[in-house]
């Protein structure tokens, strides 16, 4: 332990590591917060990540076979802690985090078989939900891209339950960019778009592919559609007018999955 006593709020190694909440801190220091077991756990699975781990005496007794691999743990106390955790109840446990995000070119790769990149998606939980529902069904990779939420959003990191540690993501300020990227490689890029001219359910999903998604109110600008090899609706067969972006994405993503998975590609175990 570095502490005998649990570190108070006004402890300024605590005052620091708060003002990672701020996204231009982040981005300056390259650095974020892991909060809660699942994420810290993910954290603590990639060599390098974690630079520091937070966690209340009571945290410590109950997460000690997970915090038994980080190494030493800094006591705070429940005050603290809640000063560095965005969740309504805070588990107890903190991890300071190097950044993950990879170059594009080491995530849009030749040996490619199925990507994510999304376009200008705006709300945490739903870029988080895709980025644990890509590691759900084993894709290659996610792309941000565009003015897409901060990956490192506490509520993006929590969302996906520990998935943000378990593949690669790159950041992308231009989706057309990240676009042309899949389409050099020969990888097909699918435009999830529900007034796509190809029906999900008639679409050859099982090539190398790349699911191209959109802002969840206004969805792809036409340009950006256009780019795609082809623009998929998924078909709605009751009275809904559409489905949340998370729950669209994992449709498409299982779809491809599913038509990959049967396919005959050697390349595919």
């Amino acid at each position: 332990m570095n502490h005998m006593e649990p570190l108070t709020p006004g402890n300024g190694r605590v005052k620091d590591a708060r003002k990672l909440s701020r996204r231009s801190v982040r981005s300056e220091r390259r650095l974020f917060l892991a909060d809660g077991p699942k994420a810290v756990q993910g954290a603590l699975g990639v060599d390098g990540c974690v630079v520091e781990v937070f966690a209340t005496p009571a945290a410590l007794e109950q997460y000690h076979h997970l915090l038994a691999g980080a190494g030493t743990v800094t006591l705070v106390d429940d005050r603290a802690l809640a000063t560095l955790s965005d969740s309504v109840t805070p588990a107890g446990v903190v991890a300071v985090c190097r950044h993950l995000d990879l170059p594009l070119d080491q995530v849009v790769r030749p040996t490619s078989r199925l990507l994510v990149i999304c376009a200008d998606v705006r709300d945490p939980g739903n870029a988080g939900t895709v980025i644990r529902t890509a590691d759900a069904v084993g894709a290659d990779g996610v792309v941000l891209a565009g003015s897409s939420v901060d990956v490192y959003n506490p509520k993006t990191v929590r969302a996906s339950v520990g998935s943000l540690f378990h593949l690669p993501v790159a950041l992308c300020p231009e989706p057309g960019a990240a676009v042309a990227a899949a389409r050099q490689h020969g990888i097909t890029v699918l435009a999830a778009d529900a007034a796509g001219e190809v029906d999900l359910f008639d679409a050859d999903l099982s090539g190398p592919s790349a699911w191209l998604f959109g802002n969840e109110a206004w969805g792809l600008p036409p340009e950006l559609a256009e780019s795609a090899d082809a623009r998929v609706a998924i078909p709605i067969h009751g009275r809904a007018e559409s489905l949340n972006l998370s729950t669209a994405a994992a449709v498409c993503l299982y779809a491809s999955a599913r038509e990959q998975r049967a396919s005959a590609d050697p390349r595919h175990g």
